[in-house]
């Protein structure tokens, strides 16, 4: 089971060792959720400006935000769905704030690698369909999110 990670960083401020950390654990998540062998994800990461413009125009929320995901799997309105074309699926992309990210791993007290984890989990976890809109998803996939993150070994 191998996931196809595209990563980018326009901040310079991640290490090849945290993408390599975040590409196993992505692999993990994977596997825990049976996702098909070979889907593409891409993992952006940038600064506090860049995921407020996004924020802003795509949730009309105009503040910086730690996650962001885009999933490409689901179909939209007036979507044709390709039949036959039996080609990895590419779940989508998630976009991560790197400044967000330190400064939450400050404030819970625990590393900036194990804050990026949880929000490439967090983002992954939301490519797959899951959601925090009411208090049972919520509880959902915040376990789901949790259990992934121990057993992969990436603790508080």
């Amino acid at each position: 089971m191998t996931l196809i990670i595209d990563f980018i960083d326009e901040t310079n401020e991640v290490t090849e060792e945290q993408m390599d950390m975040i590409e196993k654990l992505l692999n993990y998540a994977a596997e825990v959720e049976n996702v098909q062998d070979e889907a593409e994800v891409s993992v952006t990461f940038v600064d506090n400006e860049k995921i407020r413009e996004i924020n802003r125009d795509y949730r009309g929320k105009d503040k910086p935000t730690d996650v962001i995901s885009f999933a490409l799997e689901e179909m939209g309105d007036g979507e044709i769905e390709i039949v036959g074309a039996e080609l990895p699926p590419v779940l989508g992309d998630i976009i991560i704030s790197v400044p967000k990210a330190r400064e939450q791993a400050e404030e819970y007290g625990h590393s900036f690698m194990r804050e990026l984890g949880f929000l490439a989990v967090h983002g992954f976890l939301h490519l797959l369909g899951y959601d925090h809109g009411t208090e049972e998803e919520e509880k959902e996939m915040f376990s789901k999110q949790e259990q992934i993150l121990e057993t992969f070994g990436l603790k508080r």
